[in-house]
């Protein structure tokens, strides 16, 4: 096999060395770039404190947000000043400031107004920009996330395409390129509708940075090096989302803050051009002498010598350029789906593997999200909302390899599902008990997603497993797009949101209890194997060796 006798030339030029370690370096760049592009909108169409403006009682040039006469011109929700509601005075305006006490007036009769006091004047997103003040405009703002979920949906189809075509390199570099400079295009936007325009390009050519970098990191990494890889990758994704939350500490603009993320991509383009393509997308298209260069490259680097047997070996064998393309040329997708609905065990799981995916993604995006609601500064909270991913990436590994597959999956998806329900429990006044309420939750679900990862390539048979893997992340990818709506939810019902995330997260972990167990045992190669995969692994499956 193809990845076989890669990995047995790693070993004779070094599976982490100089050259190794310079690749990943470099690629911790568009990794830290895509979080940028993932998660911009949390902050550029983040959602404000306002409260009416009181001509009677203040001067707009002192406005304040929050005075001691405040309750008597505007009813209170949750101990806050309702944003776009007042009371009617009992006096007409034009006969000078009033003493805007109670009897000044009429608390039964509430109107609407169109005037603004926001609590943070130096803060500004498009909901001030672009006055998208009350809740006839709630739908616009939300409307943001979504349209940038649709945008990386499809961003899957066109991105796998065009690096298929022109490798892993180029489709790193014009990803960066074109995301970088429609970002920048999106901070000078005059309108709301511009805004949206290109809120949409931008992750459509610009957010399959992540996978891209993911492969060029790991593909001249040994075997043995390939799992800590996968999970640095995590961290410093995790990292590039926290470093967002501590940009927008400093910069309070909206259009200065997509241009601190934005232009360092396009001056990163300048030393990425010594990223090294992938050896196995060179090889796919008959290019061996250049995978050869990239090779002989990585051993001088490493203090090494790709020998000469080796170098003969490799250029000759017809097998590496037919090995990648094999599948994908004989077998089409309709072809391998309908293979799927002959056995009824496999319709199951994938019916059940998509669900898991859509409550892993909507879950881990709405608590995302949703951070930024929590008591106290919301930008601290967004960076720990981030970094608790770092300790679920970490121990993902070491606990997969001591587990059961199937118990793992369950556990981490059920206490999120009951911190999520548990964090409705907590008086909001309890602040840094329902913050590590959250916290926990949106540490078990960024674990569940990166063992979902896994498990959904373990529980499908090999001819199958790239199509049913790609099918269950398109679907679950709805899930990134409802979660942006869901604080359309909360006007409804402020613990909507919440409820949801727990009841979706528990009724999903129980389904996974009809998966096989996978850990440590042989991977089926055809669906028929697959299809008698059962919940207890017998032992003459097993492996030990």
């Amino acid at each position: 096999m193809l990845g076989i006798a890669l990995d047995d030339i790693l070993v004779e030029i070094g599976s982490f060395g100089g050259f190794q370690l310079r690749q990943f370096l470099l690629m911790i760049l568009p990794l830290v770039f895509n979080a940028f592009s993932n998660l911009s909108y949390v902050f550029t169409a983040a959602d404000l404190n306002y409260r009416c403006y009181i001509p009677s009682c203040e001067n707009r040039s002192d406005a304040v947000y929050n005075t001691e006469w405040l309750h008597a011109a505007v009813p209170f929700v949750h101990n806050q000043p309702a944003k776009c509601e007042r009371y009617e005075p009992l006096m007409n305006i034009s006969t000078g400031h009033m003493q805007c006490q109670a009897q000044d007036f009429n608390s039964s009769a509430i109107t609407n107004c169109f005037d603004f006091v926001f609590q943070d004047n130096a803060l500004t997103t498009i909901v001030n920009e672009f006055d998208l003040t009350c809740d006839k405009n709630t739908w616009k703002i939300t409307l943001v996330g979504t349209i940038h979920s649709i945008a990386q949906a499809l961003a899957l189809l066109i991105g796998g395409i065009f690096s298929d075509r022109y490798g892993r390199k180029w489709a790193l570099l014009v990803s960066i390129a074109l995301g970088s400079i429609l970002g920048i295009i999106r901070s000078f936007s005059v309108s709301y509708e511009m805004f949206m325009i290109f809120e949409f390009l931008e992750p459509l050519v610009g957010s399959t940075m992540y996978t891209t970098a993911f492969i060029l990191g790991q593909e001249l990494v040994g075997p043995k090096q390939r799992v800590l890889a996968k999970s640095l990758c995590l961290v410093v994704f995790a990292l590039g989302e926290a470093a967002m939350g501590v940009i927008a500490m400093f910069i309070h603009n909206w259009r200065f803050y997509l241009l601190a993320i934005f232009v360092p991509g396009l001056v990163s383009l300048s030393f990425l051009w010594i990223t090294a393509e992938s050896i196995r997308w060179l090889l796919s298209k008959g290019r061996r002498e250049e995978a050869i260069v990239i090779l002989q490259q990585a051993a001088k680097i490493n203090g090494r010598t790709l020998s000469e047997e080796t170098q003969k070996h490799f250029a000759n064998d017809d097998h590496y350029q037919r090995e990648p393309l094999q599948l994908s040329e004989n077998v089409s997708f309709v072809d391998q789906l309908s293979e799927v609905f002959k056995f009824k065990r496999l319709v199951v799981r994938l019916a059940i593997c998509s669900l898991c995916w859509f409550t892993n993604v909507m879950v881990y995006y709405g608590l995302t999200l949703n951070s930024v609601t929590l008591a106290g500064d919301k930008n601290v909270n967004f960076i720990l909302i981030t970094l608790v991913e770092i300790p679920a990436a970490l121990s993902m590994n070491f606990i997969m390899n001591r587990f059961p597959r199937r118990m793992t999956q369950f556990v981490s998806l059920a206490i999120c599902g009951v911190m999520c329900l548990v964090t409705l429990a907590i008086p909001e006044d309890e602040g840094w008990l329902h913050t590590t309420m959250f916290l926990i939750s949106k540490m078990t679900i960024s674990f569940s997603f990166g063992v979902l990862y896994i498990y959904t390539a373990e529980i499908f048979p090999t001819n199958l497993r790239q199509s049913l893997l790609s099918m269950c992340s398109m679907i679950g990818r709805l899930g990134s797009i409802v979660a942006p709506q869901m604080p359309l939810l909360a006007k409804l019902w402020k613990p909507l949101p919440m409820t949801l995330f727990g009841s979706i997260a528990l009724f999903s972990a129980f389904t996974i209890l009809e998966f096989p167990e996978t850990g440590n045992v042989r991977l089926p190669n055809t669906a028929s194997e697959a299809e008698n995969l059962k919940q207890d692994s017998l032992d003459s499956d097993r492996l030990d060796t």
